[in-house]
């Protein structure tokens, strides 16, 4: 059994609590028991490769991985079984994303770190806008680089692709979807969603604080984190 919380955001996001470093996100997740952690910022991965140095010292599983915004204003997770896949992925990302300069003092810093949580430069654009993306379009950036795609907080009244579109594409091999801690009881939660039964589930925290990230829960019937990865 592996214990995880896959959608974590670090001070990079702009709406991330600059306490968000990846000394204290992996080290949260470290004292609440957690086995396996990513690391999803919007439209970047600029803070992972420091997290996942943390968590080879912290012996937490680092996932690389980005919350991406779609053309159709869709939050989709997308997680990634190496580091480079992950930052081939955000560089396609990076050209989709719209050149709006980032107002820090409206939106918030978006704080490039190192693994020793030293701040090593600001992201000048905008993270937060929805990329020229479409659904399918990344659906098929991801499925190049070998990650998991699953759209995010599918139950949430803003972002969400059920809210956004009013169903699931069937053009599109979707294998896992997020469900957010708003969610209280999942299994009643599906009852009243047949159509998401096919579905896999993440339960994700979503989280922006530190207090937020998962504890001891959510957790996957794998022996191999790897075996996410897996059709």
């Amino acid at each position: 059994m592996i214990y995880y919380d896959f959608h974590i955001h670090s001070a990079l996001s702009p709406c991330g609590d600059n306490d968000m470093t990846p000394n204290n996100i992996v080290g949260m997740a470290k004292v609440t028991g957690l086995d396996a952690v990513a690391v999803t910022d919007h439209n970047t991965v600029g803070n992972v490769r420091a997290a996942m140095k943390v968590g080879e010292e912290y012996d937490v599983t680092v996932i690389p991985g980005m919350e991406v915004e779609t053309e159709e204003e869709v939050h989709i997770l997308t997680l990634y079984p190496t580091i480079e896949a992950a930052e081939y992925a955000a560089a396609e990302v990076y050209k989709k994303l719209p050149d709006i300069k980032n107002k820090p003092e409206i939106f918030g810093e978006q704080r490039i770190m190192d693994e020793e949580d030293n701040i090593i430069g600001y992201e000048d654009k905008l993270l937060l806008s929805a990329t020229s993306l479409s659904i399918e379009s990344l659906f098929d950036l991801v499925k190049t680089a070998g990650g998991l795609f699953a759209p995010a907080h599918v139950d949430r009244h803003s972002y969400s692709i059920l809210t956004n579109l009013g169903f699931m594409p069937d053009n599109i091999d979707i294998r896992y979807i997020e469900i957010s801690k708003l969610v209280e009881d999942t299994g009643a939660y599906m009852e009243s969603r047949p159509e998401l039964k096919k579905y896999k589930i993440l339960r994700d925290s979503d989280a922006h604080y530190l207090p937020d990230i998962s504890p001891k829960e959510a957790c996957l019937d794998f022996d191999d984190i790897r075996d996410l990865f897996k059709g």
